[in-house]
């Protein structure tokens, strides 16, 4: 008898486990449900499973479980189709005056590429023009006549002042020269007079 009635209270208590482990999985699944929609995310049976930390199998499986992600899942697919319905349902002028705000942007996008490539286009032949002018014969002739000139400017230099110094060389020469001429006037002047005084 005592053998008999010992395995009872086992039984129950395991049974009481079993329900309570599955009442607390059933709350994880609505749980992870309501935090799907919240987040605006697709509604599946993997992600059910996974938020809820619970087997796909006991989605399945559970009848309760499985009632929840079914409704969770049409719920979701019935918002979507309200969603992509009332997107149809836009007034038809919207989409016409988008597609004239398109169009006005694209030609002026258009007109500025244009402008652009015939200003590209300027500067290109600018850039032709001044290559045709300066060629590497040119540039070497302006070189070497630049040469040439600085070297005829510094022999003028020099010429310059030699002859400078001759002018004053020459002025000072003259001076002496006056003062000589003046020197023998005075002496023939007295000279003269001398004579006559004789």
């Amino acid at each position: 008898m005592n053998s008999a009635t010992v395995p009872e209270p086992r039984t129950a208590a395991a049974l009481a486990a079993r329900r309570h482990k599955t009442e607390a999985a059933l709350q994880r699944v609505h749980d992870a449900i309501t935090r799907i929609r919240r987040e605006k995310a697709q509604v599946s049976v993997a992600a059910v499973a996974r938020r809820a930390d619970v087997s796909r199998t006991f989605l399945y499986d559970n009848p309760a479980a499985r009632s929840a992600v079914a409704t969770a899942i049409a719920e979701a697919g019935e918002h979507r189709t309200r969603i992509l319905a009332n997107q149809d349902n836009e007034p038809e002028a919207t989409w016409r005056e988008r597609a004239l705000n398109a169009e006005d942007a694209l030609k002026a996008a258009h007109a500025e590429t244009l402008a652009q490539r015939t200003r590209i286009g300027e500067l290109l032949g600018q850039i032709r023009d001044l290559q045709a002018e300066w060629t590497e014969e040119a540039i070497q002739r302006i070189t070497t006549e630049n040469t040439t000139l600085k070297q005829r400017v510094r022999q003028l230099t020099a010429d310059n002042r030699t002859l400078d110094e001759r002018l004053k060389a020459a002025r000072s020469n003259l001076r002496f020269q006056d003062r000589r001429v003046a020197d023998l006037e005075a002496r023939l002047s007295a000279d003269l007079t001398d004579q006559d005084t004789k």
